[in-house]
């Protein structure tokens, strides 16, 4: 399903799986080229040692790469399966404040997935995500492995050649 920024933004602030955890999308970028995510320290997921619990941590790097890549691709009209492949994370401190991170997406990285998807049928790609506290003190680095389908390879629609990018 297409959504404009806004609208994907309010439908993932309340999204219960990210809203019951205090994670709150700030914004998605223009296009969909990158979102501002914010981790609110809350009673909901406050840990023993009174940090986010690390569950919190890791689910909030769940979605967005997946979020990304198939709004990005549904609006060149690809017909795709977008999915986080696998995940592995590195807790460095104690987040005893809220967190924040960043993703973006290059128009390179783009242009490379679309020629894999019209060659290929499909893409996997790792990208490095960090998150730092108010103080700017790295916490956590999530590696999150990210895989794409083109849904139409095979089919007629997929004739388009990367030159025709």
């Amino acid at each position: 399903m297409q959504a404009s920024e806004n609208l994907l933004k309010w439908a993932m602030r309340f999204y219960p799986p990210l809203f019951f955890q205090r994670i709150w999308v700030q914004r998605f970028h223009k296009d969909f080229r990158g979102v501002d995510v914010k981790i609110n320290q809350s009673l909901l997921n406050k840990n023993y040692n009174s940090s986010i619990f690390g569950g919190t941590i890791f689910s909030a790097t769940d979605p967005f790469y997946a979020v990304l890549f198939d709004q990005i691709f549904q609006r060149k009209g690809y017909t795709n399966l977008v999915w986080l492949k696998s995940a592995e994370i590195q807790y460095l401190k104690p987040a005893k404040k809220n967190l924040f991170f960043t993703i973006k997406i290059s128009e390179d990285e783009i242009i490379r997935a679309e020629k894999r998807l019209l060659h290929d049928g499909k893409y996997i790609v790792s990208f490095d995500i960090n998150l730092y506290d108010t103080d700017g003190i790295l916490c956590a680095k999530v590696k999150n492995e990210v895989y794409i389908r083109n849904l139409n390879f095979n089919r007629h629609e997929s004739n388009k050649t990367p030159s025709s990018l």
